[in-house]
């Protein structure tokens, strides 16, 4: 039995979690949950899994049946996470944004299992999270298709053999439009992603290329690989998750249909595979089409590299200038292309060189950032 805690629960990753936690009773029990808005989804979740401990993130909460330990706001995100009562326990991280980056950090100081599909934990604060897993001896497993996929193809090879690392991008929901055609886009049209159903945030940051910049960031911190062996490639379908080629020119693929209860079952189980109930790949009549992840026509994808090349605090920069814009954008208050202008101005901000990077000041900066953004351009 292993015993879960989902932050982010109600979000498309938490609730595709408790899909697999529902069908398989006899090896996951639901002990903590950290539910959203939605209080009427949040009772229907809370009385199905009856959690020890449950954090809301307003004052609001529905009634319940029965009495399990209630916390509010960013304290109750903390208190679930360290929460502690039994071996074999897992924390999946499905929250969105800088959010979660303490609730992994808590939990891995409760040495927890981190499933880990929070993007920013490791693009914010890759070295030193890295730092904590090696310090607690725990396990950290990504959710992310493409690092699942990358972390299924280097099963029984060898670090030193491999050449490069490749993630595979759909090119998100404006994929098939220059960059002339991007002026004016309606945020209704950039959350039609052409091949996954996911969550706003990060259907926006497909639509911008961002969310390769950020799997480049993770991919170096989970699998210790230098930025230049890994790489990008445009792959509309989404079949081949990633990619993995080896000095002898042999490349390992990952292929599946796209459908994330297969990364998050991997992760679950890692490094077991269970049965799993999902459409199956047809591979008859399969057509595979790779194209150049063009950096001019993706300016974020280069931005993270950017970042990168300058390290420390410039990792929470780049987020929080993308975390901020993507809000704007969202709610009507900047232009697509505005995104990419707002990171750029943050990135190539000198000031940001003589702030020392420990987990302090990027929790800091990503929120002065963020309210920063928001002020300038919210009103």
């Amino acid at each position: 039995m292993k015993y879960l805690y989902i932050a982010g629960s109600l979000g498309s990753i938490g609730m595709q979690t408790l899909d697999i936690a529902r069908n398989n009773p006899n090896e996951f029990k639901v002990i903590g949950l950290t539910v959203g808005r939605n209080l009427e989804l949040a009772k229907k979740v809370i009385e199905e899994f009856k959690p020890e401990i449950v954090a809301y993130r307003t004052n609001e909460k529905p009634e319940l049946s029965y009495k399990p330990i209630e916390y509010f706001g960013d304290e109750g995100l903390i208190k679930v996470s360290e929460y502690k009562k039994y071996d074999n326990e897992v924390f999946v991280n499905a929250l969105v944004g800088i959010s979660g980056l303490l609730p992994t950090v808590s939990a891995i100081k409760a040495r927890k299992t981190i499933c880990l599909a929070n993007k920013e934990t490791l693009v914010v604060a890759g070295d030193l999270i890295k730092g904590l897993v090696k310090e607690y001896k725990v396990d950290l497993v990504p959710i992310d298709s493409e690092h699942s996929a990358i972390l299924q193809c280097l099963q029984g090879e060898k670090h030193d053999e491999v050449k490069r690392l490749i993630i595979t991008a759909s090119g998100g929901s404006f994929r098939d439009k220059t960059r002339e055609e991007l002026v004016g886009v309606k945020k209704e049209a950039a959350l039609k992603h052409p091949n996954w159903s996911m969550g706003s945030k990060i259907t926006i940051d497909s639509a911008t290329m961002m969310n390769k910049g950020f799997e480049v960031i993770e991919a170096h911190y989970l699998f210790d690989m230098p930025y230049e062996k890994i790489d990008t490639i445009l792959h509309k379908e989404s079949i081949v998750h990633s990619m993995v080629e080896y000095n002898d020119g042999s490349i390992k693929a990952h292929l599946g249909v796209s459908d994330m209860h297969n990364p998050i079952s991997y992760a679950l189980n890692y490094p077991k595979r269970e049965k799993l109930e999902v459409n199956r790949l047809n591979l008859f009549g399969l057509n595979l089409h790779f194209e150049e992840l063009s950096k001019d026509r993706y300016p974020c994808l280069e931005y993270a590299y950017y970042a990168a090349s300058k390290g420390g605090i410039y990792y929470a920069v780049l987020n929080a200038s993308n975390e901020a814009a993507v809000s704007l954008f969202l709610n009507d208050k900047i232009e697509f292309l505005d995104i990419e202008r707002i990171i750029y101005e943050e990135i190539h901000n000198d000031e940001y060189a003589k702030i020392d990077y420990n987990l302090e000041n990027v929790i800091r900066v990503s929120y002065e950032i963020i309210n920063k953004i928001i002020k300038k351009y919210g009103d």
